[in-house]
């Protein structure tokens, strides 16, 4: 059975709305200004650490351990409660999800969420039933661009990294899946920096509803 492994923000879920009204709500507390918010969505991808210190880092600003575990503390804090206000699924994705279950395909996320954050949100969405594994940043103390993690997750759904697939939207996950030697699909309509086709993945998609034949394709290469 083949295991395919998606990413959680920018690639299943458009998750930018909260996300970046999280943000920019902890930056306003430390006296920042706002993230505009096509610079923001770019900034999602590293976990919300990583988003906090690459917006100081765009203001030209530092900040201690101390007080970037602060701000990290009240990022989490909330955007806990307020997970799933905004965010929603990318067009046509639940009909894809039910389509690979329908063909037998196993499925998984392996993000760079928290795994709480990853199950609540999924969980408010209704979509946590289709992945027999959600795994974060914590789940293993790796994460993304460590192929370890996409090793793990594919391990821990049950399957095996010889008969996977990842389906992210950034140069991490590229990054992730060739380091793990896992072939690699990319959505076009996530949050990269660059153009997603600079970032030479197996397959590029524009809409879930191409994933199946995606899929089915590079199965056809690899057999």
């Amino acid at each position: 059975m083949l295991t395919i492994v998606f990413d959680l923000d920018g690639t299943l879920i458009d998750t930018a709305p909260d996300l970046i009204a999280t943000l920019n709500l902890i930056l306003a507390g430390e006296g920042l200004p706002a993230v505009a918010y096509d610079d923001a969505r770019r900034m999602i991808g590293g976990g919300a650490r990583g988003m906090i210190q690459r917006a100081l880092e765009a203001e030209s600003r530092t900040a201690s351990k101390t007080d970037l575990d602060r701000m990290f503390g009240a990022f989490i804090e909330h955007y806990a409660a307020h997970i799933a206000d905004l965010s929603r699924p990318f067009p046509e994705l639940e009909a894809a999800l039910a389509r690979l279950a329908g063909e037998g395909r196993r499925l998984a996320v392996c993000t760079n969420k928290l795994e709480w954050l990853s199950v609540r949100l999924l969980n408010a969405l209704q979509l946590s039933r289709h992945f027999a594994a959600i795994c974060g940043q914590d789940t293993f103390g790796v994460q993304k661009p460590d192929p370890e993690v996409l090793r793990r997750t594919i391990l821990r759904a049950g399957g095996e990294p010889a008969r996977a697939i990842m389906v992210g939207d950034s140069g991490t996950d590229i990054r992730t899946a060739r380091a793990a030697m896992v072939p690699v699909i990319a959505v076009d309509f996530g949050y990269s920096e660059v153009p997603i086709e600079s970032l030479r993945p197996d397959r590029i998609i524009g809409s879930f509803a191409d994933l199946p034949a995606a899929i089915r394709e590079i199965e056809t290469e690899s057999a």
